[in-house]
């Protein structure tokens, strides 16, 4: 589905435009709450790591992390922009499949893979399996045998290097539920079970500082620890690290005094630093290999709502609630993500007040934007919040038995609908009813 052109060019001076589409336009055609994605920004963003990164430096792959937004619309994307996948769970990993993406080019993540989930990888002979713990390391290795398969896996450690970000999404630190550690007993004892497994390839090493980071000093402090590891690894095992993988984590800016940094900031200084250490330690450079994923989609979306009522207490602060919320973005409530927005139908009016934007979930911690600075707005105004395309319909939920949004994807100035608005029949349609209550 799309508008037609004409209908943007009479609102284009108007109304807030996102990707050469009038974005009230969107939301009387597709309803509101929307997710709104666009094509163009996520290619731009994907043309810059191949321009940065993967043409600048041999040796070198990506792979966009699909935790931050999948569906088999961004995988056709992703995939014909050719960058590999980065999966964490037999969901995001079933997509994948069902959208034919290159097996060979998908890397699984996470702390605590299933038997069935990594089954599943393992049939379908995915590239990489990122293996995090002794415990998984057991159960891949008896599905591996099972199947005759030599599988290629990477140990995940734990660098101890914290990021600086918000502690629920650091992950580097020696404290984590994430990776293997590198301490002498905990490494050399996984080296121990993968050597002695005909069916476990070890090809290197994964680590993941953490996300929403703006700082590249964490990634060059990990370095220095990492490839230390890589010689002593090697002057005790005979063992040559062929892939190294630095993970994703990259910042975006959310709000105005936020800059989303070029993917040059975080490379330039990493490539610098892997190959001044290899050549100090005498090691061979590994192939390196970033993911990215919220620094792919993050602004390349955006949620529109419509306005509904608006609550002022004197001399206190003015409420005005819109028809989503903490269900459709957890993020502020959840770790206090701090996010910037527009009144589509007047972007252009005098910001005369300040107000805080809340959603309509039953929970006062539901609050989107605390003191926006804002229009004086009416029930039935479209508001749009910025840079919503990473971790919001990924962790949206139906929590009030609220129907999910849809998802709009612009492409070439046209939308089409990615995912299909949830209805409220939907809520109801895995729920069962015991013979003795009917």
């Amino acid at each position: 589905m799309y508008i037609q052109k004409g209908i943007i060019q009479k609102q284009i001076e108007k109304n807030f435009i996102f990707d050469n589409i009038d974005t009230v336009a969107l939301a009387k055609e597709f309803g509101t709450p929307l997710y709104v994605i666009s094509e163009n920004i996520i290619r731009s963003k994907c043309s810059q790591i191949r321009n940065s990164f993967l043409n600048k430096y041999p040796d070198t792959k990506a792979a966009y992390a699909s935790k931050a937004f999948l569906t088999l619309a961004m995988c056709k994307i992703i995939e014909s922009e050719g960058l590999g996948l980065d999966v964490v769970s037999g969901g995001e990993l079933f997509t994948a499949i069902s959208a034919n993406f290159p097996m060979g080019k998908v890397m699984f993540h996470g702390n605590n893979k299933s038997y069935e989930e990594l089954k599943l990888a393992v049939t379908n002979s995915i590239g990489r399996i990122i293996v995090d713990n002794f415990y998984e390391l057991e159960v891949l290795q008896g599905i591996a045998k099972e199947h005759n398969k030599r599988v290629k896996i990477l140990f995940r450690i734990s660098p101890g290097v914290p990021g600086k970000t918000h502690k629920f999404i650091s992950t580097g630190q020696t404290d984590s539920k994430f990776g293997i550690s590198i301490e002498e007993n905990s490494i050399n004892l996984a080296f121990k079970k993968v050597l002695a497994s005909p069916n476990l390839k070890l090809m290197g090493f994964h680590f993941h500082i953490g996300s929403q980071l703006f700082d590249n000093r964490s990634y060059i402090n990990a370095i220095e620890i990492v490839t230390n590891l890589m010689k002593d690894l090697k002057e005790k095992w005979q063992f040559t690290t062929e892939e190294l993988n630095i993970g994703g984590g990259f910042g975006i800016g959310y709000s105005p005094n936020e800059k989303t940094k070029p993917i040059s900031y975080y490379v330039d200084p990493i490539m610098k630093n892997i190959e001044n250490k290899c050549n100090q330690l005498g090691l061979k450079r590994p192939t390196i290999i970033i993911e990215p994923g919220r620094w792919i989609v993050g602004e390349a979306g955006i949620t529109l709502y419509t306005i509904g009522s608006i609550k002022e207490i004197p001399n206190v602060r003015t409420y005005i609630s819109v028809d989503g919320g903490l269900p459709d973005n957890p993020r502020p409530a959840l770790y206090g993500a701090k996010y910037s927005a527009v009144v589509a139908n007047r972007p252009y009016a005098e910001k005369v007040h300040t107000a805080t934007i809340a959603g309509k979930s039953c929970e006062s911690g539901d609050i989107l934007i605390w003191d926006l600075k804002m229009p004086h707005v009416k029930s039935g105004d479209i508001l749009a919040v910025l840079n919503t395309g990473a971790y919001n319909y990924s962790m949206a939920s139906n929590y009030n038995r609220l129907p999910k949004p849809g998802v709009v994807l612009i492409s070439n100035g046209k939308p089409y609908v990615i995912v299909e608005r949830e209805k409220y029949e939907d809520l109801i349609s895995k729920d069962k009813i015991p013979n003795h209550l009917l």
